[in-house]
Formats: C-alpha cells, structure tokens, sequence
C-alpha cells in the first residue's frame, strides 16, 4: 500500500529535474535565453566563415550580439522556435528510425536506397517546417496545408520530365544526328 502511495505521489510530481525546468521556463531560460545563444551563434559564426570583416571578430561578435538581441525584442522568434524545435526532434526521430530500418534490409551502397532516404529527409523537413509556420500563424503555413497537393504533384512531374530527359541521351554517347533531317535544316 506504501509503495503504491510513493509510486502515485511520483506519477503526478515531476520531480527535482522537472522542477528545474520548470524554474528555467519561468526565468525565460527556453524563451529568451536560448535563442539568444544560438542566433548569436549562427551569426557570427556566418560572418566569421565569410570573412566580410576579414580578420575583425570583434565585429562579428558586436553585429552577432546586436542581431540576437534585436530578434528578442518581440514574441516572434521565441515563439517561432517553440513551434519548430519540437516539431524537428519528431522528424528527426521519423528520419533516424527509417535509417535504422533501412540498414537493416537493404544494401546502404545503392544509389536507389540512397535517394528515397535523402526523399524521406527532404518530405520530413518540408513538413516540419511547414507545420511550425502554420502553427506560428504565418500564411504561408495556412496555404501550404491547403495546396500542397498541387505542390505535390507538380513536383513529381517535374522529376519524371527530368527522369525522361536524362535518359534519353546516355552519358558518354554522342548524339545520333539523321542526314536526311540534318541537310533539310541547312
């Protein structure tokens, strides 16, 4: 009876980790704080890659910083990175277990295999992507989730136009010209 009362009490507290992520949320540690940290480093890592400034990280570092803190000023980027990061650890998970699927029954050197996982990774991320713009309340979300079998569509037939037109003419063969048409074109 005691350890079903212990086992209760623990289902519905959540706990010393829970609790710190609890505190965390309240200090605007997810809100604020992380996304400072990573727009600051993924722009300044951008410019020091580019090397706009050449060798001045200090101004890589004072653009990087006021970039960050000027994206916090309004609900936009928090919010927008509390729809997509949850949305990206699912498809990623998708993304993982089709890889451990795959590795285990068929061959990982084929170029066929190699491009419906890249397909699969490709549809995942699109969807992501689109869900967290839909659910962030941009338009562009709301028209996507009602068009996107058009979308759908004309990219599988622009893949099968390309398909058709590559193999047409095999690599490394010289096209076929016919006299007769090639004098009358003259």
């Amino acid at each position: 009876m005691l350890i079903g009362v212990m086992l209760q009490s623990a289902v519905f507290q959540s706990g010393a980790l829970g609790d710190l992520f609890t505190k965390w949320e309240q200090a605007g540690f997810f809100s604020y704080l992380l996304p400072f940290l990573l727009l600051f480093a993924l722009v300044f890592g951008i410019l020091t890659k580019l090397q706009i400034f050449k060798e001045a990280r200090v101004v890589n570092g004072v653009i990087a910083l006021a970039v960050a803190l000027m994206s916090l000023q309004f609900s936009f980027v928090p919010t927008f990175f509390a729809q997509i990061f949850p949305r990206l650890g699912v498809g990623l998970a998708i993304i993982l277990g089709v890889l451990i699927v795959t590795g285990l029954f068929a061959d990982p050197k084929s170029n066929l295999i190699n491009y419906v996982l890249l397909g699969v990774g490709v549809i995942t991320i699109g969807v992501v992507i689109i869900q967290s713009a839909g659910a962030a309340g941009w338009a562009s979300g709301q028209w996507w989730e009602s068009n996107w079998q058009i979308v759908v569509g004309a990219i599988i037939l622009f893949i099968l136009i390309a398909v058709i037109v590559g193999s047409a003419n095999p690599k490394g063969q010289p096209p076929q010209y016919n006299p007769i048409i090639w004098q009358q074109g003259k």
